[in-house]
């Protein structure tokens, strides 16, 4: 086989798989995530179930590779709004950041409930999948790091204990939203418009005074 039909053959192998993500979530959003059925998804693409094999062998197989797609979306989001802050100011480009991050969820809850909450029992992203995840945990460091470094945290913000209170409270602030008003608008929804106070109250938890007389 040449290499040019290779490559169209790793193509349509691809677009298929694509689609397959896609299906998933339309039908998890619908019926909810914990309910996905390889059967309906197969239906929806059209092919037989023993077909859908041949590209995810198992459900988990299909919740991980969405794992590792929307933890990449949710990676790359973040990394955009830090790039294209317009603002030197870390504290600034935190709220920045911690928007975006908002954003994103709200614009998909499946994704959201995959990455944030274990909606799906049993359910644990491969190595593979978690690393995208795991990059992202790394950018908040260094986020909090640079914030420590330009005199404007604490140094316990950039500690585990601050990066668990970290995620703890903006993640809840999104579970709250999610969970009471999934479908009102960022700028509308009763908890997303706490997070400047949110974050406003981590940084007073972790100024850079703390501790002195």
């Amino acid at each position: 086989m040449s290499t040019a039909a290779v490559d169209r053959r790793g193509k349509r192998r691809q677009q298929t798989i694509d689609e397959i993500l896609d299906v998933a979530v339309e039908l998890m959003a619908s019926e909810g995530v914990a309910a996905l059925s390889l059967s309906a998804v197969a239906r929806k693409v059209g092919m037989q179930p023993p077909s859908l094999y041949q590209y995810f062998p198992s459900k988990m197989a299909i919740y991980d590779a969405l794992f590792q797609r929307g933890a990449e979306q949710f990676r790359d989001v973040r990394r955009e709004a830090e790039r294209t802050a317009t603002t030197d100011d870390v504290l600034e480009q935190g709220l920045i950041n911690l928007t975006a991050f908002s954003r994103w969820c709200m614009a998909n809850p499946v994704y959201s409930q995959l990455l944030f909450w274990r909606t799906v029992p049993g359910f644990e992203p491969s190595p593979e999948a978690f690393a995208p995840a795991q990059e992202s945990l790394q950018d908040l460091r260094d986020h909090l790091q640079a914030a420590v470094d330009a005199g404007r945290l604490h140094p316990d913000a950039a500690t585990e204990e601050g990066v668990a209170l970290y995620t703890s409270i903006t993640a809840g602030v999104m579970s709250q939203q999610l969970a009471n008003e999934p479908d009102a608008a960022f700028e509308d929804g009763r908890f997303t418009r706490l997070l400047p106070v949110v974050l406003e109250m981590f940084h007073q938890r972790y100024a850079p005074t703390r501790g002195k007389r």
